[in-house]
């Protein structure tokens, strides 16, 4: 044999290597072969072909181990069981930018799917490389590092930590400085994966500067950059009064609210969660959401969406209002319980509906007027119908009840209260009845309108248990009017007329 024909089969063996890598990595772009190659033993095949002396075999190779991993847990694991991990890591520091991104897709594929897998990946030393793949100078090879780091550290807080015990916080942090936005997009997206777990983990992302360099890029026209900054903020400000405080003191309000009139509906879901979690911490920080105008953008943006996007909107409403009065009031000022009415007629959820059900009850608890806000809304009979609904969940049942008594305990506009007395059980009458006793000895035009509206007539049809709380409210109305009316309205005094009759004789 010739050395040109001894060339020849090394040649053609090579390129029968990379015509395979290359086949499955397209084959494994579409969902259904991926059962097949699996079946056919793909894995066993790739794995020394990761190792191959030519370059484009190996970033190939890698390449369609990610795109398998990334299928399904099952195959992650495969991956796993063929030891493929270690020399992927092994690779990772000494090979070339383009197998560094295969080899971190790879990484990422796997740990996205479990606790678990994510930490074979921080037990084969991954996340330690990918960290020096921070430090690359290739903004692709720090994307696709920043991206894999991600998926570790979104599980739980110890693999969060993980991921900043191997130094990436900062590096992160100078991920978001780069001129390049898909990677500041991925940099703060992953760093809100740290962030969300623990205070300690926010603290430490904070310490590493990130705020003030998040709190740079709002007015980026990019809106899945926005959605990710927006995320990381909130996360940070969710934990506790000195986090949220920081994230203010970065001069984010009011600039923020602009981005609640964004096109893109996750980066007004975003910023309304932020507001959310600051407004929840202290009243210092809701009534600087109210300075600020955020009360009025936030009820413009309940306006303009629907279902899971009008949730953290709803609850900052409810959190502002139950720091306290004059809170609860600019809440009311800001049209707030009419949109809150709104959303629990226009939405179908038993979660959007309890929150919205538990910010009217923050509302209301307050004080008469704040109560008479909620009650002119017509939204006591619609509390009601909650509560006593069977379909209603046991959630939405429970803070409909809590958010009713809280209101009825405070509420004085009677007009409002009278439909009650004829629908709501004995576990919210008795809250009625009471608010009756309360107003009427000193009302007369009160006391005038529930004889002509029938209300006495009810009360009297009300059975209470002698010496009970809802008795001794009965007998405080009753003493408000002469006692031939409260006979007169009594159950059977009609019949006892009617038998007098029967025994009278004329003169």
């Amino acid at each position: 044999m010739s050395q040109k024909q001894l060339v020849q089969v090394f040649e053609q063996y090579q390129k029968s290597r990379l015509h395979f890598v290359q086949t499955v990595a397209d084959l494994a772009t579409r969902p259904q072969n991926v059962e097949l190659l699996q079946n056919a033993g793909v894995m066993p095949l790739l794995r020394p072909l990761v190792l191959d002396v030519v370059p484009s075999i190996q970033q190939t190779a890698a390449l369609a181990l990610g795109r398998l991993a990334d299928h399904s847990n099952s195959l992650a694991e495969a991956v796993v069981a063929e030891n493929i991990l270690p020399q992927l890591v092994h690779s990772l520091t000494s090979q070339n930018r383009f197998y560094k991104k295969a080899a971190a897709f790879v990484l990422r594929a796997v740990a996205k799917h479990s606790p678990e897998l994510s930490q074979e990946v921080v037990g084969c030393g991954g996340v330690d490389a990918l960290v020096l793949c921070l430090e690359e100078f290739d903004p692709g090879v720090k994307e696709a590092a920043a991206w894999a780091l991600g998926c570790v550290a979104r599980h739980d807080a110890s693999l969060a930590q993980a991921v900043l015990d191997a130094g990436a916080g900062p590096l992160l942090v100078l991920c978001l400085q780069e001129p390049e936005v898909a990677l500041k997009r991925i940099a703060a997206s992953t760093l809100s994966d740290i962030c969300k777990h623990t205070p300690e983990l926010a603290q430490t992302v904070v310490e590493a500067g990130a705020i003030a360099h998040l709190a740079l890029m709002m007015l980026s026209r990019d809106a899945k950059l926005k959605r990710q900054l927006f995320s990381a903020l909130s996360q940070i400000s969710k934990h506790s009064v000195g986090l949220a405080e920081m994230v203010v003191e970065a001069e984010v309000f009011p600039a923020a609210l602009a981005s609640l009139r964004d096109p893109d509906e996750y980066v007004r879901k975003n910023v309304a969660t932020l507001m959310r979690e600051v407004a929840k911490q202290t009243p210092e920080l809701a009534q600087l959401i109210v300075n600020c105008g955020g009360l009025a953008a936030g009820v413009d943006y309940l306006g303009s969406c629907r279902g899971n996007l009008r949730l953290p909107g709803i609850m900052m409403l409810g959190y502002v209002a139950a720091h306290s009065e004059s809170l609860a009031k600019a809440v009311i000022l800001s049209k707030g319980v009419p949109q809150l009415a709104l959303c629990l007629s226009e939405e179908s959820e038993q979660h959007i509906k309890a929150a919205a059900v538990w910010s009217i009850g923050q509302i209301g608890q307050h004080s008469s007027e704040h109560a008479k806000a909620v009650a002119t809304s017509n939204l006591l009979p619609k509390l009601l119908e909650l509560y006593t609904d069977a379909s209603s969940s046991e959630d939405l049942q429970a803070k409909s009840k809590k958010a009713l008594k809280n209101i009825l305990q405070k509420c004085t506009f009677l007009q409002a209260l009278e439909p009650l007395l004829y629908d709501a059980p004995s576990s919210i009458l008795k809250h009625v009845v009471c608010q009756f006793s309360k107003v009427l000895p000193h009302d007369s035009k009160a006391r005038r309108l529930f004889v002509t509206s029938g209300g006495l007539k009810k009360v009297q049809e009300i059975e209470a248990e002698p010496g009970s709380a809802l008795q001794e409210s009965i007998n405080t109305i009753n003493s408000c009017f002469p006692e031939e009316i409260v006979r007169y309205y009594s159950p059977g005094y009609s019949e006892v007329l009617l038998q007098r009759l029967d025994s009278y004789q004329p003169a």
